[in-house]
């Protein structure tokens, strides 16, 4: 099925639009016409960059397809979140897109009050995380890949980069380490980890999937393990808290292993260094995109995809390593973190 395109022009304008995109709000792409189709779009946190390049897909596409949309913050709250989607009202909205902060509650909303077709993007709604076919009646399209696949291709990484180290040292950072998504891929990671005498998990921190709150946090663990050889973030924006923090305490970042989640500009920036080792690509501006294309698929009765595999959305490998880059020298990132 063919994708839509999204030049860097409509993505630039769209994303002057965020700053109008709090809860409540109405971004109008509306052509006009007396037509068009309103989609809520229920983000886990607008402050979150990750949840703004998602924005911004959605926004270049609705734009495209003359589609008015209204964005929720959620605050990075399961009951806020939840809250809204049970409040929708259907006179308002032909269809809606959730980026779950717990895809798990959601689940309760559901079958809505209103018959609305309902994509949920990285997150599946229901009972299992791992599980990207819809599970749950009304949700109609997933648009991401299952977290244990990211972890388990981050840890597997680390094992090779631990091969000739004992002990390995290796430290964990989390964004919220009861999420879901977290709880899936610090199983992931400890799934491959364990197996390895030779590796030593020294602590799993939070980082918020924040640039800061990783900082402070890593700066701590350094204190404590100042030989940590490895570092497994679930998030870019942590990882580059952690190069800053590496820095700080008078340690070359490329003499570690570090990597991340999400392929923003500052990963792609630091695995060219060689100050980062990998990222895993989230390509969010186009899940955004094509989350919004299923929505008017299934309005137009078109054919829906129930899993778009994200991997498959950008023009490089979702795992990038200085090999990817050095065969994609023309690459760039589209989102920063």
């Amino acid at each position: 099925m063919k994708r839509p395109a999204l030049t860097f022009a409509a993505i630039t304008a769209t994303t002057l639009l965020l700053a109008g995109c709090a809860s409540g709000e109405t971004a109008s792409n509306s052509d006009g016409s007396g037509d068009s189709k309103n989609v809520a779009v229920l983000l886990a946190s607008t402050q979150n960059s990750y949840n703004q390049a998602v924005l911004s897909g959605v926004e270049a596409a609705a734009k495209e397809a003359g589609v008015s949309i209204k964005v929720f913050d959620g605050q990075f709250d399961p009951n806020t979140q939840l809250s809204q989607l049970e409040n929708l009202q259907a006179s308002q909205f032909d269809g809606v897109l959730i980026l779950p902060n717990d895809g798990v509650s959601l689940a309760s909303a559901f079958p809505l009050a209103h018959d609305l077709p309902v994509v949920t993007i990285t997150n599946p709604i229901g009972p299992d995380i791992l599980e990207m076919t819809p599970q749950t009646d009304g949700v109609i399209s997933t648009v991401g890949i299952s977290p244990e696949k990211i972890g388990k291709t981050q840890a597997e990484d680390v094992v090779k980069y631990c091969e000739d180290r004992d002990p390995c040292k290796v430290l964990q950072i989390a964004g919220f380490t009861t999420a879901p998504l977290d709880v899936a891929v610090m199983a992931a990671y400890e799934e491959v980890l364990s197996s390895h005498k030779n590796i030593q998990v020294v602590a799993t921190v939070e980082g918020g999937y924040d640039r800061d709150q990783s900082l402070t946090a890593v700066t701590n663990a350094l204190q404590a393990n100042p030989d940590i050889d490895a570092f497994l973030s679930i998030a870019d924006q942590q990882t580059s808290g952690i190069e800053v923090a590496l820095d700080a305490a008078g340690i070359d970042p490329s003499t570690r292993y570090l990597t991340g989640t999400g392929g923003t500009d500052e990963a792609i920036e630091g695995i060219r260094s060689g100050a980062w080792k990998s990222t895993y690509a989230a390509f969010p501006v186009q899940r955004g995109a094509a989350a919004l294309t299923q929505i008017l698929n299934a309005l137009n009765g078109e054919p829906v995809e129930a899993v778009v595999d994200a991997d498959t959305l950008g023009d490089v490998p979702a795992w990038i390593t200085s090999d990817v880059l050095k065969a994609n020298p023309e690459f760039k990132s589209d989102w920063k973190g």
